[in-house]
């Protein structure tokens, strides 16, 4: 199978199964905007199934087809594309992380893309060790504002294997003045789960930012602390 074919396969069966009123349902969750088709998560998943099991697509081919379902606008397209090849993660190879960078910039507009391709791909390649946190350095001044996102939230899936967060922490200190808010929201969560496991130096290290950066990061990060414990990290008052 071509990859077009692919892709045309895919869309007949989204058109034919699009549901408009689940698609408002979830359009609240996106204020950049959501062109959906209303496809169920286990309707996604049993396509993808479908797919996999017939023998005739490969990883050349879905990676072909990505650049039409990731380029399309439509959210399951892009949804697809991930879960499509996280069925092929036995093959991925630095030239996967090449391919899958370039996403970013041709259609992942908004932050379900974002943390499903973390959640999905990202996980996989740094915790085969394929590539190194380090392989996403560039990302952190990218265009694409959910490009930024994506370094904090694909560190979150290894954070139960790292041994040096001062090191993470410095990765992402470019990052710490970044104006957007869903980026300051992915810091905030990567954050607020080392706290978890390293609490101190974790605080420290929101302590340097507290009257810097952006309010954001820090409404997600001491989500979990008590109230005496966010208050530590209140932004000074400025002296009249």
């Amino acid at each position: 199978m071509k990859a077009i074919e692919l892709y045309q396969d895919i869309r007949k069966f989204f058109e034919a199964n699009a549901d408009k009123a689940r698609a408002k349902k979830y359009s609240r969750y996106f204020k950049e905007g959501y062109d959906a088709y209303g496809i169920t998560p286990d309707l996604m998943h049993e396509k993808r199934d479908v797919r996999l099991n017939a023998g005739n697509v490969s990883i050349k081919t879905v990676l072909g087809a990505s650049k039409y379902l990731v380029g399309s606008g439509k959210f399951e397209e892009t949804t697809f594309a991930v879960i499509l090849l996280k069925g092929f993660a036995d093959q991925f190879d630095i030239d996967t992380f090449k391919r899958i960078s370039k996403w970013f910039d041709i259609g992942i507009i908004n932050w379900g893309h974002c943390d499903v391709f973390c959640g999905h791909l990202m996980s996989i390649l740094l915790n085969k060790n394929i590539i190194s946190y380090e392989a996403l350095a560039d990302w952190r001044t990218g265009k694409n504002k959910y490009q930024r996102r994506a370094v904090p939230v694909s560190l979150l899936e290894i954070k139960d294997t790292t041994k040096n967060f001062k090191q993470m922490f410095k990765f992402i200190e470019p990052l710490m003045m970044d104006q957007e808010r869903t980026v300051g929201q992915g810091l905030g969560w990567y954050l607020r789960e080392v706290w978890k496991i390293q609490p101190k130096v974790t605080e420290e290290f929101l302590l340097e930012w507290k009257d810097d950066a952006p309010r954001v990061i820090f409404q997600y990060a001491t989500e979990k602390m008590s109230k005496e414990g966010k208050a530590r990290f209140r932004k000074a008052k400025k002296k009249a």
